[in-house]
């Protein structure tokens, strides 16, 4: 099988918007000014990102190169039910708008930086703190490893292969780019460079909505290609909710836990007030519509037939149906255009990458270094600590993808979910003022963790949903986290009901929720 063609327009194209890119990152460190030898500064920005800022950062932040790449390409192979990432992607700003202000407030009255942070403060438990920060840590970097993913196959698809050292040398010096900007310049150097991604996308993204389909004859004849057991659910047989409970679960689990996520909870607590996050999550909702579009270029590869096409052969055997908007981008686009949606791709996922890695570092630093550590490390200490495992998380990510294959990372990104919706307990339901116990959550939480993990296992971690076996023979197909997150809560609410009930009025006086002012 011979390899692809090498793209020179589309290559070199690449390279300049890769370079400006790289600039933009190094100049973060100078943009907005502050003390980066502190963690507030380095890791948070000092809090003072506004409404268009945060717009683009939170955007950069949720819709990464992975996203662009992996949703076409589920729907490309499997059809309908990929498109779940589109009332997903809705569910999650209600949220925002109504939970996460007020987690904003209080970690900026307190100093807070972190999720599990916050939790230590709220509940007094530096256990409950410490398995929200390494259920974070573990759902995060396989995270990290996908967006190179991403770029492994933007980088197969302008041509640059080979073998040995040369065909992953420019993933390394991407991932060169990635820890050096990241490391001068913290969270600034992603929120520059997301506007730059940000612009790339919608024009890429527009221009695929509007061209493809004048190429290919009009909408009507694309959706025609498109084999009818894709373009619908199928309907539900007796006694099963079948593929509509499995779309509606994806939907909501993945709506509930994407801003438990570290790297969303980073680009959260970065604003600059509680209004900010409200403003954008009226806003980010610009960001869905692209999303349907950039779902429906799945069709588009459909509608042209890039699979079959004997010039992709090689990168669909090496990447699948990933390389579905690859191929669809080459085929359909002049090659300086190709350039630019490649660049595109590539900076969307330096920008999550430097995040996630930011808001790891973030993470390690504050609830595991110093609180079981160095507690008495300086601001100092601190930031270089994080610089330092923002690296180590990075390079980790690089050694993942190179080491083990692709489907590993796919695998560990499934249990990623499963795991970090598990935190939702003890972070969203301790903004209210139910008294719930810190030992009723760890248990719940680890129930929870135990109940996902298997359910994935049970399906070799191929899937991410599971068929639930009801009483009368009934069988609801749905997301494995969500199902653990049930188990989750009922664990943690009775045993906290139970607990409370068995508290004196003098234990309950001295409740961390009322010191902590709630």
């Amino acid at each position: 099988m011979t390899d692809l063609a090498l793209q020179p327009v589309a290559l070199a194209v690449f390279l300049v918007l890769f370079v400006i890119v790289t600039v933009l990152g190094f100049m973060g460190a100078r943009w907005r000014r502050g003390d980066l030898d502190t963690l507030h500064e380095w890791g948070l920005g000092g809090r003072r990102f506004g409404t268009l800022i945060s717009w683009f950062l939170l955007g950069g932040d949720l819709y990464t190169a992975y996203t662009f790449v992996a949703v076409p390409a589920l729907i490309y192979s499997v059809g309908a039910i990929g498109f779940f990432a589109v009332p997903y992607t809705i569910l999650i700003y209600p949220i925002l708008y109504s939970v996460f202000p007020r987690l904003w407030r209080i970690c900026a009255r307190h100093g807070y930086l972190t999720a599990p942070e916050f939790v230590r403060g709220r509940f007094d438990s530096r256990a409950l703190s410490l398995a929200v920060a390494v259920t974070g840590i573990l759902a995060t970097m396989p995270y990290i490893a996908l967006q190179l993913v991403g770029m492994q196959v933007v980088i197969a698809a302008l041509g640059l292969q080979g073998s040995g050292l040369w065909a992953d040398l420019p993933l390394f010096v991407a991932f060169v780019v990635l820890a050096a900007f990241t490391y001068t310049s913290g969270l600034r150097a992603p929120a520059i460079i997301a506007v730059v991604k940000d612009l790339l996308i919608y024009a890429t993204v527009i221009a695929a909505a509007v061209i493809i389909p004048m190429h290919l004859g009009g909408w009507g004849k694309i959706f025609a290609a498109v084999p009818a057991a894709k373009l619908t659910l199928p309907v539900p047989g007796p006694n099963t909710l079948g593929s509509y409970g499995a779309y509606a679960t994806l939907a909501l689990g993945s709506a509930l836990a994407l801003f438990l996520y570290p790297h969303s909870m980073t680009g959260i607590l970065a604003a600059s007030s509680g209004r900010v996050i409200r403003r954008n999550a009226a806003l980010l909702p610009a960001y869905s519509f692209i999303l349907g579009l950039l779902a429906l270029l799945g069709f588009m590869a459909i509608g042209y037939g890039v699979g079959h096409a004997p010039e992709y052969a090689a990168g669909f055997h090496r990447y699948g149906p990933n390389f579905a908007v690859p191929a669809l981008i080459l085929a359909a686009f002049p090659p300086w255009f190709a350039g630019v949606a490649f660049a595109a791709i590539a900076i969307g996922a330096l920008v999550p990458a430097s995040i996630m890695s930011i808001a790891t570092a973030n993470i390690f630093t504050r609830d595991i270094y110093k609180v079981f550590l160095k507690p008495g490390a300086t601001d100092v200490q601190e930031s270089r600590m994080a610089k330092l495992v923002s690296l180590v998380v990075k390079l980790g990510a690089l050694v993942f993808i190179l080491v083990l294959p692709t489907t590993a990372a796919i695998q560990f990104q499934l249990l990623g979910g499963i795991w970090i919706i598990q935190t939702l307990p003890a972070v969203m339901l301790g903004l209210l003022r139910w008294r719930l116990r810190p030992g009723a959550l760890l248990l719940g939480w680890a129930c929870g963790m135990a109940v996902g993990t298997a359910m994935a296992a049970s399906t070799h971690f191929k899937s991410a949903t599971f068929a639930l076996h009801l009483p009368g023979a009934f069988i609801a197909p749905g997301y494995a986290a969500l199902y653990a997150l049930i188990v989750n809560l009922i664990v943690a609410l009775v045993l906290s009901a139970i607990m409370n009930a068995m508290r004196s009025a003098e234990a309950t006086a001295r409740d961390p929720a009322e010191r902590f002012g709630f």
